[in-house]
């Protein structure tokens, strides 16, 4: 019992730092942040909630400059400020920001925000028990080998939640009729809009898949249901 000790503390710190973390973002959120009033773009997501069928999707704008959507743990769906300022400066299409939107209910339909409680906590406990292990035989590097291990398995796991998320959000465009071109398009233009460059960066140390891996997995999905196996 007592060498499980460790590793319950280390999964008890998470969960209360998740919480905590869960409990300051809402508070931010609610703080800053209105519903988003844009008829093109109501346009699209009363589409989405006909194929889902529920009465309206609501979308929240939230008050800061960076270009981001994101899938709040609470199920809100929220596109910031400085990315509905780029769309209405004619960078991105309405299109191009509904397959936003449909890319954040996927992380919602799919459950992401409430698994990444249990994998914040898991990740807390691989490190406790690394650095254990490792500053054993590794003096003073051990506790930040065990960080790069976790943080790995962090991004590995992010990776995995935007492909499904990806998947998700083509299935239902295309449901909806409008498709997955602009969503292939909107990937083309994130490292423009966000400042960010993905470079020559290993796809393994980064939270998101690279563009192209994401474009040919939409692709793949594509092929598979012209070949009859339809989108769900």
């Amino acid at each position: 019992m007592l060498k499980l000790t460790p590793i319950l503390l280390a999964v008890g710190y998470g969960l209360v730092m998740y919480l905590f973390s869960s409990w300051r973002t809402k508070r931010e959120l609610d703080a800053r942040s209105t519903e988003l009033a844009d008829r093109p773009l109501k346009a699209l997501t009363d589409r989405f909630a006909d194929v889902l069928g529920v009465d309206r999707i609501r979308v929240n704008i939230y008050e800061v400059d960076a270009v981001n959507g994101l899938a709040a743990p609470d199920g809100r769906i929220f596109i910031t400020r400085g990315f509905y300022n780029r769309y209405r400066a004619g960078e991105v299409t309405a299109e191009e920001m509904a397959s936003v939107i449909a890319h954040e209910l996927g992380h919602v339909a799919l459950g992401h925000s409430r698994r990444r409680m249990i994998d914040f906590s898991g990740q807390n406990a691989v490190r406790a028990v690394l650095a254990g292990v490792l500053g054993r035989f590794i003096p003073g590097l051990g506790a930040w080998l065990a960080g790069m291990v976790a943080s790995l398995l962090a991004a590995r796991l992010s990776r995995q939640d935007e492909y499904e998320a990806d998947a998700y959000a083509s299935a239902l465009l295309t449901s909806a009729g409008i498709g997955t071109a602009p969503q292939k398009s909107l990937f083309t233009k994130l490292e423009h809009l966000t400042g960010l460059k993905g470079g020559g960066a290993p796809a393994w140390l980064m939270s998101h898949p690279k563009t192209a891996e994401r474009i040919s997995a939409i692709e793949a999905l594509e092929a598979r249901w012209r070949e009859g196996d339809q989108p769900k």
